[in-house]
């Protein structure tokens, strides 16, 4: 695997500020998987993927091609926002007051990371300063409704085929979280309490913390008799 190391770097950075930086992450992992070469033609020869046909999905190839480029384009911009909220977080760590926008034409100047709407980005952050993301701004929250639809139909077949497309997953699973007022993240803290009594925080009254004895064995407290 030739590996150059910026996106190693950057999945680092990401992880260290708390960023949830999926997107680059996802590529370099799936760099990583293509690198297994034996592993994956043995495996290919002893596990079993789905008994669908792409026939039975794929009506339309001309239709289902767009639907594939709008995929990729919400994809697009679901990486630069990610990108840019791991400047941001940097910047305000470090006092840097970056100029998103200026950033985002420099990147024009035969960066490999360019790309035709580095202009929308800049127009962006002109209109608002302050944008706390990208996904925010009003002509990428149409773009991402104009292509969504077809986004969801790429993943949702790809899954059908077994045909892994890590990047378009994780950018949308990254956009329904960011649009999501509530998570699951939760239940993990639920299932922490139950094999280490961490306790967890009640959606019904936030800010108080319970433990439960979710096992009707040992304490209340620790979770030393446990058996879970």
């Amino acid at each position: 695997m030739l590996d150059k190391g910026t996106g190693k770097w950057t999945g680092i950075a990401a992880l260290d500020y708390g960023i949830p930086l999926t997107l680059i992450g996802e590529a370099v992992f799936a760099r990583c998987l293509s690198s297994l070469k034996e592993e994956r033609v043995a495996a290919s020869k002893s596990l079993s993927g789905p008994s669908t046909k792409a026939s039975d999905f794929v009506k339309d190839k001309k239709a289902f091609v767009e639907h594939i480029r709008k995929a990729l384009y919400a994809s697009k911009v679901v990486s630069y926002a990610q990108g840019f909220m791991l400047l941001a977080d940097a910047s305000r760590q470090f006092d840097w007051k970056l100029n998103y926008g200026s950033i985002a034409l420099m990147w024009r100047g035969g960066c490999i990371i360019r790309s035709v709407f580095l202009g929308k980005i800049k127009t962006a952050f002109d209109n608002n300063p302050k944008l706390t993301n990208l996904l925010l701004d009003d002509f990428f929250k149409q773009a991402i409704a104009n292509a969504q639809d077809s986004w969801r139909t790429v993943v949702a077949t790809a899954v059908q085929l077994g045909i892994p497309t890590p990047a378009f997953s994780t950018a949308l699973a990254f956009y329904d979280g960011y649009r999501s007022a509530q998570l699951p993240a939760n239940l993990i803290q639920a299932q922490r309490d139950y094999f280490g009594a961490h306790t967890y925080e009640l959606l019904s009254n936030p800010g108080k913390f319970v433990h439960t004895n979710w096992t009707g064995k040992g304490g209340r407290i620790t979770s030393n008799a446990y058996s879970a």
